[in-house]
């Protein structure tokens, strides 16, 4: 007998199972009828005796009896069938929500994931730029720095060229003064004279 739609095996195979001997039970108990019911009409149509009639009718009453009972067992079968049915069923939409939940929240976690990849990436990229720029910025402080340093050498060379020019010009001017004052008492001595020798000419007269 297949198995019923939406059932899976498993803990309740053994329902499944009892319900499929009890339906086989039925139909042999139902088939076992049909034959007394044929065997009653024989008896109808043929003369059997009393006590042969009675006790076909007591084991006719006996299988309607069991198979009375055989429903009763098989209805309570179906009933338990059905609900693990339902179980199962509801079972499987649990299963299915937290499969779409799971699925959704991995789907956000690899979005993240790739999110933070890509700033990390793009961090990484901006490290390297900052970092070659700061490198471009040292090299061309290294060269300030070098010529700062040469125009300090050249500055400290025109210094001393200033401070020997300087002594020279105060040496010269020294030297100039000094001759000036020689000239101007050469003079003062020479003009003192022609005023002695001019005074003394008109006394002799």
């Amino acid at each position: 007998m297949a198995t019923p739609v939406g059932w899976s095996q498993g803990g309740s195979g053994s329902v499944c199972l009892a319900f499929d001997q009890l339906r086989d039970v039925i139909e042999s108990q139902e088939e076992l009828i049909h034959q007394l019911r044929n065997v009653m009409v024989l008896q109808d149509e043929n003369f059997v005796s009393k006590e042969e009639f009675q006790a076909v009718e007591k084991k006719l009453v006996e299988e309607k009896a069991a198979h009375a009972k055989t429903k009763v067992l098989l209805s309570k079968e179906e009933e338990k069938l059905q609900f693990a049915l339902g179980e199962v069923e509801v079972l499987s939409k649990q299963l299915e929500k937290e499969k779409l939940a799971f699925e959704k929240a991995l789907s956000t976690v690899k979005s993240r994931a790739l999110q933070e990849s890509s700033k990390k990436d793009q961090l990484i990229t901006k490290c390297n730029e900052i970092e070659s720029h700061i490198i471009k910025q040292e090299d061309i402080l290294n060269g300030k720095e070098n010529e700062i340093k040469e125009l300090q050498q050249v500055i400290c060379q025109q210094k001393q060229i200033f401070r020997k020019h300087m002594s020279d010009f105060r040496i010269q001017k020294q030297q100039e003064n000094y001759m000036a004052q020689v000239l101007d008492q050469k003079y003062k001595k020479a003009s003192g004279t022609r005023q002695a020798q001019s005074h003394q000419r008109p006394r002799e007269k």
